[in-house]
C-alpha cells in the first residue's frame, strides 16, 4: 500500500522523540494509509496557552512549515494545536492543503450534533473553534488547576478532565469538542467515552481526518 505523506507540527517543543511522535503516531494508527512526518517549533516548552504564546507561535509555525514542504514531498500540513496558530498565514505561502487542529474538532463535532462544549485548557475557546462552532456551543469548561499542556500529563489534570466533561454534560452538552490537542497526549477522549457515555471530538484525530480526506484522488 503506498502511504500518503503529510506533515504535522507540533507547537509544544520536545526533545523526546516519543512524546514529539504521539500526535502523528495517532493519526496512522487511525489512518493506515497516512505516514506522519512530525516536527516541533522551538522554544516554546509549555506550548500554547494563551494570546502571547500564539503570537510567540504562529511565525515559528510558517517558518517550520515551509522548511518541511521542501526537504519532504507532503501533501498535505497538520498544525496540532486547537488555536490554529498561523494556519491562515501559512495557508498564504503552501500550495498543499493546511488543516488546523482546533477548525477540524469543531467541523467535525458539528457533523455529530448541536448541542457542543468545548473543553480545554483556557478560560476563553479558541476562536478557530468558536468562529465555527457558532450558535451550537452551548457550554465550555476547563480542568480545574490545569494551566499548561503539561498540567494535563499529570496524575490531578487527567482527573480535572473527566470532572470538567462530566459538568458540561450537565450544562446540556451531547457532544465535546476537545479545545486542546494535549488531551490527545493523555488519551483523553476514549477515556471521557468509556467513562461518561458521550461523544467526543478529539482534535488530532479530526485533523487527521480531513487530511486523509485532502490526500485522496476520489
Amino acid at each position: 500500500m503506498t502511504k500518503s505523506r503529510i506533515g504535522l507540527i507540533r507547537v509544544l517543543t520536545t526533545d523526546d522523540p516519543e512524546i514529539l511522535g504521539l500526535h502523528g503516531k495517532a493519526i496512522m494508527e487511525a489512518f493506515p494509509d497516512l505516514e506522519v512526518i512530525t516536527r516541533c517549533i522551538p522554544d516554546q516548552p509549555q506550548g500554547v496557552f494563551d494570546d502571547e504564546t500564539e503570537q510567540q507561535a504562529w511565525p515559528k509555525v510558517v517558518a517550520l512549515a515551509k522548511e518541511m514542504v521542501q526537504e519532504d514531498d507532503l501533501k498535505a500540513m497538520v498544525i496540532s494545536c486547537a488555536a490554529d496558530p498561523g494556519v491562515c498565514q501559512t495557508r498564504e505561502v503552501l500550495t498543499i492543503p493546511v488543516i488546523g487542529a482546533g477548525s477540524a474538532a469543531a467541523h467535525a463535532a458539528l457533523a455529530l450534533g448541536t448541542s457542543i462544549a468545548a473543553l480545554g485548557i483556557t478560560a476563553d475557546v479558541p476562536l478557530a473553534m468558536a468562529s465555527v462552532l457558532g450558535s451550537a456551543l452551548v457550554a465550555a469548561g476547563k480542568p480545574a488547576g490545569v494551566q499548561t499542556t503539561l498540567d494535563l500529563m499529570k496524575p490531578s489534570g487527567q482527573r480535572a478532565v473527566l470532572e470538567a466533561a462530566a459538568e458540561l454534560m450537565a450544562k446540556g452538552a451531547k457532544v465535546l469538542a476537545l479545545a486542546c490537542t494535549g488531551m490527545t497526549t493523555i488519551g483523553a477522549a476514549q477515556v471521557i467515552r468509556q467513562k461518561l457515555g458521550i461523544k467526543v471530538v478529539d482534535p488530532v484525530i479530526a485533523s487527521g481526518l480531513f487530511a486523509w480526506y485532502a490526500t485522496k484522488e476520489f
